[in-house]
């Protein structure tokens, strides 16, 4: 399933590089029994020299980021709650027609009925305005994409944590919804019903085999030529911590169908990896790798996606650590040529001053080598950040 709101900002991804506000070690506000209160602050500078990401007419500026974030948690003797709040305002020193203020509401809630039985829900909320368009059209006009994002969902799991197998049962329902004006983007407006099962088999005390099967449904609303639904079907295994290692591997295919007798169905290899390995307590190196079928853009009915990246977190000193990260990301568009290759590097340093403050710096490099004519481009983004906490 592709989600927009995880890829849009290549800020978004520097910020967490160079100043993780959950490196901090907060102190919480007691509400009463049970229920805290966390506040942080993250005050960030960065220079962005091509923040709408084009190839050509290129727009730089300094960008002040002001991020207030604040968390409620509670817990019962069989349940958790947590709903957490954050404003991300951008203030453009040289185009300040393109100041903003991302919106983020989310809500979890666990619950552990017995032994045997538990379940987990989420929701959220995110209204964002993103500078590096991605429609060929919000380009040309030079204006942003605005839209919000609402979910729901959650996962029933029954069977015991030490039991030989285990199911999963999951449901979601998001809305996605543009607020650019004279209609643009309204064609990308959608609405997606999301169904998963999962079967998990113990080999080993902190081993299992799974298979999953999901099906994902896409009613668009106005361009209903791309109603489709996806249908993967996936195997493989997962582990927890052992001594320096742990992960999930899953591989298998997944097919595409569209409502629209016109559109060729499209189907195609599916993986789904995430590793870490530890080789130190103080060193930690994680590979995540997708190979999925996500939804089309600027006239295709799909595009073939497979995104690599490949961290190395280490802590040089008790209150120092960096981050460095490479992603490479292929996208193939159905329905017409056009391949984009995009290799992002970016590294960070961070530094616990005190508990209650860290102080970030970070560098990040996108390029996206496209063969459609004028949708590459290079940016680099250099960034000082503070975040802060009680």
């Amino acid at each position: 399933m592709n989600t927009k709101f995880q890829t849009s900002s290549l800020a978004v991804v520097i910020s967490a590089a160079c100043a993780n506000a959950w490196a901090l070690e907060p102190q919480s506000i007691k509400v009463y029994d049970g229920l805290t209160f966390t506040p942080t602050l993250q005050v960030s500078e960065r220079y962005d020299d091509n923040f709408r990401a084009v190839e050509s007419h290129e727009e730089s500026s300094w960008i002040t980021a002001i991020t207030p974030t604040f968390m409620l948690e509670a817990e019962g003797r069989k349940s958790a709650y947590q709903l957490a709040y954050s404003a991300a305002s951008d203030i453009f020193h040289s185009s300040r027609d393109d100041d903003n203020t991302d919106h983020h509401l989310t809500g979890d809630a666990a619950y552990e009925f017995n032994s045997r039985n538990r379940l987990k829900l989420e929701a959220g909320y995110h209204k964002v305005e993103d500078t590096a368009a991605e429609s060929t059209e919000a380009r040309r006009q030079m204006e942003n994409d605005r839209y919000s994002t609402a979910k729901v969902g959650g996962v029933y799991s029954f069977g015991a944590q030490t039991a030989r197998t285990q199911l999963d049962f999951g449901a979601s329902y998001e809305e996605l919804r543009y607020q650019n004006s004279d209609n643009l983007n309204a064609d990308k407006e959608r609405d997606t019903t999301a169904l998963s099962s999962t079967v998990y088999y113990r080999v080993a005390p902190k081993t299992r085999l799974l298979v999953e099967g999901r099906h994902t449904d896409y009613d668009y609303v106005s361009n209903t030529r791309l109603n489709s639904n996806n249908i993967a079907l996936l195997g493989g295994v997962t582990w927890d911590a052992t001594a320096k290692t742990s992960g999930t591997i899953k591989l298998g295919a997944e097919k595409k169908r569209f409502d629209n007798s016109s559109l060729d169905d499209n189907s195609g290899s599916m993986w789904e990896v995430g590793l870490k390995w530890m080789p130190r307590t103080y060193s930690t190196f994680k590979l995540q790798t997708r190979r999925a079928l996500d939804e089309g853009d600027d006239g295709a009915s799909a595009i073939q996606s497979m995104s690599t990246t490949l961290s190395w977190e280490h802590e040089w000193l008790d209150r120092l650590s960096s981050n460095v990260s490479y992603t490479y990301t292929d996208q193939e568009y159905q329905d017409y040529e056009r391949d984009d290759e995009i290799n992002t590097f970016g590294i960070g340093l961070s530094y616990e001053m005190r508990r209650w403050l860290d102080i970030g710096v970070g560098y990040k490099y996108a390029e996206n080598d496209s063969t459609y004519a004028g949708q590459s481009y290079e940016r680099n983004i250099y960034m000082i950040s503070v975040t802060a906490s009680l």
